[in-house]
């Protein structure tokens, strides 16, 4: 067993844990966060997806231990209270979810997603390179989210959502 101090969503929290412990279940069973969804194990889908550091990663694939002193911000540490982040809310508004179970994953994907666009890192399908502020069109997002699955299809209202939010 290892002792690791995690700082989630703005709080240092204290657990022990394997060292093969992923940050996933580290979320889930250790902490009750359970925002972070086990999809496929295997960093395929996206249901696992959390920020570390403003970056996005898939925490099934990332051991706890690994994490210790980094910045995790999960969805359920996204909203101010009762005011729900921008995206959170143009998922609302969008009805950008069904079963919502991908949904954490779209959610914290999609932060990082306008974050990324805005210092201007190109994706497969930016045109200009050297742009400073990327334009978040359809293909764009549809290019850096596809990292995240939905089982239900609902990428119909994920695009608006994400174009709302940004």
């Amino acid at each position: 067993m290892s002792h690791v101090t995690l700082r989630v969503n703005g709080a240092d929290r204290e657990i022990d844990c394997d060292i093969r412990t992923t940050l996933l279940d580290a979320l889930r069973e250790n902490l009750d966060l359970v925002g972070a969804k086990k999809g496929c194990d295997h960093g395929q889908c996206g249901a696992c997806t959390v920020l570390v550091d403003g970056r996005r990663i898939n925490s099934c694939l990332s051991f706890a231990v690994a994490q210790s002193g980094r910045e995790i911000t999960t969805v359920e540490g996204l909203a101010d209270g009762d005011t729900l982040h921008p995206v959170q809310q143009a998922f609302v508004d969008r009805d950008a979810f069904q079963c919502g179970y991908c949904t954490s994953g779209q959610i914290c994907s999609a932060v990082a997603v306008i974050e990324e666009a805005k210092q201007g890192w190109p994706s497969a399908v930016t045109e200009d390179l050297e742009a400073t502020d990327v334009e978040l069109d359809s293909g764009e997002v549809r290019e850096r989210m596809s990292g995240n699955l939905c089982r239900c299809g609902a990428y119909a209202n994920i695009v608006p959502a994400v174009q709302d939010a940004s």
